[in-house]
């Protein structure tokens, strides 16, 4: 009996040593930690609710920055240590830095997201009546699910542009108080042939179009009263024309607010959380910073990541290193040599912040469990992206993948990695590519979701957490040692 138990002992204490698996973040017992993860939620959720475009959330971002120290790059002639900077990109990306002690030259710790998400954009001439009815036409923008976006709750956000060039702001949905918008759908008693459609075409993109409007304009000699009265509102409200709808930028989201999911409040779900939910980390976790760190922080926000990251506040966009240059000359006080801005940049490391796959047990089919992440288990590292043969991809390096790592672990921050489905299945790519062809190292890391660009993505609270404590040991210690 003791020769047996002396034998499972040592086997025990084996796979002690040679095995290795990822478990729960969660500790249920440590109710100071709970309480930390639950009030960092709620603020999150104000977040989310604040900023459902990329141009709200840049806006909830800077005034974020502002209320915590930071100040406009074009207010400083000089940067010095400890100072806090920030720069928008044309309304709709941002950069913040707080500037660190060590020689520009030896690079930053960059921490990269994007806020924009998945939805639907009004086309250019969007109104038109028919059948009595007001309706507006849509384009949508990235990757859905066209079927989730009908008979479902719908706000309208963005910008206008009037004839004299002022721009009016406009959100319709939001308050209480206010309407909501819609998109209809075929009632199942006359749908024998819809439902026969496979799920990529069951919904038209045609189809997507929005109801605004039914109450005619009082004067029966009018045209198209229903949209005359709809227009005679909007121009009531906002001061703006059909001629206005032309040049705007207006967009279709749920109009839906976070909410705790779960009996026990251990998931929030809602819409955008790709990506903002590794921005806000990342916002947070630079705005957190208690001591000034050895090399300095830079915080990345773009647009366009879902289709494809172009365009000029997008993360292939030459004015996020134009912005870091200038950082480095302001803190050299001085103009730099082209190789001084290359050595800044290729000397700098960087998190890729996007959101992954959570293992969805549902539709297990699509993933291979043992290297896919889960809800529930800290803070998501993915060595590669991309679809199939890893097209797509940066591919970080097995030495810069383990200096993260033990940086992780060396400040106690709960950690997993995986891959977004399985090889032949498909996946998807992030802004890390980009970044990584200018030299510099970078890894993707992020939240796990389940439901991603569906119009309530739900993530697990203790990955948020864990994701902040994570960004924000990166910002505070990566090669720290370094001067």
């Amino acid at each position: 009996m003791d020769n047996h138990e002396d034998k499972k002992s040592a086997v025990k204490e084996l796979e002690e040593k040679l095995t290795f698996e990822f478990k729960t973040a969660w500790k249920p017992d440590d109710q100071d930690e709970l309480d930390a993860i639950y009030t960092f939620a709620e603020d999150y959720k104000l977040a989310l609710d604040s900023g459902k475009t990329e141009r709200e959330f840049v806006n909830f971002a800077s005034a974020y920055l502002e209320a915590h120290a930071f100040k406009l790059l074009d207010s400083y002639s000089e940067l010095k240590s400890g100072d806090r900077v920030y720069q928008l990109v044309h309304g709709k990306g941002l950069l913040a830095a707080v500037i660190g002690e060590n020689d520009p030259l030896q690079g930053f710790n960059l921490i990269g997201s994007h806020v924009d998400s998945p939805r639907l954009d009004l086309k250019p001439n969007p109104l038109y009546e028919a059948s009595d009815l007001a309706l507006m036409k849509t384009h949508y923008y990235g990757g859905i699910k066209k079927y989730h976006w009908v008979a479902q709750p719908l706000a309208l956000h963005g910008v206008m542009i009037k004839k004299g060039g002022e721009k009016v702001e406009v959100s319709i949905g939001e308050d209480d108080s206010d309407p909501v918008l819609y998109i209809s759908d075929l009632l199942p008693h006359l749908a024998a042939d819809q439902m026969k459609k496979n799920a990529a075409t069951v919904v038209e993109g045609e189809e997507l179009n929005v109801l605004i409007g039914g109450l005619p304009y009082p004067d029966e000699d009018a045209k198209n009263r229903v949209k005359l009265a709809v227009l005679n509102l909007l121009f009531e409200k906002y001061g703006v024309t059909e001629r206005e709808f032309l040049t705007a930028e207006l967009e279709i989201v749920p109009a839906v607010k976070a909410r705790d999911v779960g009996l026990d409040r251990s998931f929030l779900g809602a819409y955008g959380q790709d990506d903002r939910v590794c921005a806000y980390t990342s916002l947070r976790a630079l705005t957190d910073l208690e001591e000034v760190p050895r090399r300095t922080a830079l915080l990345l926000m773009y647009d366009k990541e879902e289709i494809g990251s172009g365009g000029n506040t997008g993360a292939s966009s030459f004015l996020y290193p134009y912005y870091q240059q200038q950082i480095v000359r302001l803190m050299l006080d001085r103009e730099p040599t082209a190789l001084e801005l290359s050595q800044n940049i290729v000397n700098s490391t960087m998190l890729s912040s996007d959101v992954t796959n959570a293992f969805d047990p549902t539709f297990a089919s699509v993933s291979e469990p043992q290297n896919s992440c889960y809800t529930g288990r800290g803070m998501a590292l993915n060595k590669y992206t991309g679809a199939r043969g890893k097209g797509g991809t940066s591919d970080a390096s097995a030495e810069y993948f383990d200096e993260v790592v033990r940086l992780l672990e060396d400040n106690d921050v709960r950690w997993q990695t995986g891959e977004m489905g399985k090889v032949d299945q498909g996946g998807g790519g992030t802004v890390a590519v980009y970044q990584a062809e200018l030299g510099l190292e970078v890894i993707d890391c992020g939240v796990p979701l389940l439901s991603m660009h569906s119009c309530f993505e739900v993530s697990s609270k203790v990955d948020v957490y864990e994701t902040y404590r994570g960004y924000r040991a990166f910002y505070e210690n990566m090669r720290h040692d370094r001067v």
